[in-house]
């Protein structure tokens, strides 16, 4: 353990002194790399030197105890050789699960995209909740939360929603929520009283910055519409809203939420430039068997991942066999605890792969 943490003090000492240099803070993409990298670094040497104390208080106690001299000195240092060991495993712990190499997509904002499935209505009002559900968690985590499309439901809720969420560490919090997200209950329309089962599909990409990937202009056709659904003033008479499509691949992505063209264009294109990025993720995921069959990151949209039945109450994380009595709750935003669980999965798989689980 003092081996990898020496190693990584050493990392931290080398990037300390190359962002202060003029050429590195001059090339904005690797300054930011470097930065993100040197911040992430901190925690962990933070961590090695609460660890190198503990070490080294352990280490002292027992050279006062095997010298004996003093009765009063050697019963202080059983003391606090016992307090340190107490310490010592749990640290041990944090810093393993630490030292496990980072998804750099963790870092990014995402674009999160909600669809109505399987239920009329209903799945239209459970997407609606879904989204409030995102949004509530959010604002706890003090993220910022952006709609770049909207489709509304005939009865309420949405036919799809696509948002965008940017803080810190955004993906590598929500990544996991990708998947069909099921819901049973009894509709608001239903005389009978009988649970009906819905379900929403939800996506989320790590947004891409430009440099991520190279678009060009010449590939892209840009097409110009009136806003649909409510709007009000100039909304649904002016040709504001837009779509563009990525002819190489097809994909398409249109705004038409601001009755400003150039705005609607600016979403539009961070939606696209988001898919097209996703697009090789996917590809990346693909070629690396370990990724593409870990239990909670398969990256498989058609996958059932949870339930939410309202009747009993419940919450169940089928990836994790998880089940929770805290409906109301996680529907209104605390959801911290499954995601929790879920990183602490994916975390354990990544230890085994490294050959560290029983280190």
């Amino acid at each position: 353990m003092l081996d990898k943490l020496r190693i990584v003090k050493q990392r931290f000492d080398e990037v300390s002194d190359l962002i202060i240099q003029p050429d590195i803070i001059m090339d904005q993409k690797r300054y930011a790399k470097l930065n993100k990298e040197y911040k992430d670094l901190s925690k962990v040497v933070e961590k090695g030197n609460e660890y190198q104390n503990l070490v080294d208080n352990v280490n002292e106690a027992k050279e006062i105890i095997a010298d004996g001299s003093d009765a009063e000195m050697v019963e202080m240092a059983k003391m606090e050789m016992e307090e340190a060991n107490e310490k010592i495993p749990k640290l041990e712990d944090d810093i393993k699960f630490m030292l496990i190499p980072k998804d750099p997509e963790d870092a990014k904002n995402v674009i999160v995209e909600i669809r109505a499935g399987t239920g009329g209505d209903e799945a239209s009002i459970f997407a609606g909740d879904l989204y409030r559900m995102y949004t509530k968690y959010a604002s706890s985590r003090g993220w910022k939360c952006e709609v770049e499309d909207i489709a509304e439901g005939t009865s309420g809720g949405f036919k799809e929603i696509i948002f965008s969420v940017s803080g810190d560490d955004v993906y590598g919090e929500l990544k996991f929520e990708s998947g069909v997200h099921r819901v049973q209950r009894v509709p608001q329309t239903e005389t009978q009283g009988r649970v009906h089962t819905s379900a929403a599909t939800v996506m989320v990409l790590p947004e891409a910055e430009e440099f991520d990937i190279d678009m060009k202009q010449s590939d892209i056709r840009v097409d110009y519409f009136c806003s649909s659904g409510p709007g009000g003033q100039s909304v649904n008479t002016t040709y504001s809203a837009v779509r563009l499509t990525h002819v190489p691949t097809g994909l398409v992505a249109q705004c038409q939420d601001q009755k400003s063209q150039h705005k609607n264009k600016d979403k539009a294109m961070k939606v696209l430039r988001s898919r097209l990025y996703e697009q090789e993720l996917e590809k990346k995921l693909a070629a690396d068997s370990e990724k593409r069959n870990s239990l909670v990151a398969s990256g498989d949209r058609s996958a059932k991942i949870r339930t939410y039945n309202y009747p009993q109450g419940r919450v169940t994380e089928h990836r994790i066999g998880l089940t929770m009595y805290d409906l109301s709750n996680i529907i209104n935003g605390d959801i911290h605890k499954i995601i929790e669980e879920l990183k602490l999965t994916e975390n354990t798989e990544k230890l085994k792969e490294l050959g560290e689980a029983n280190i």
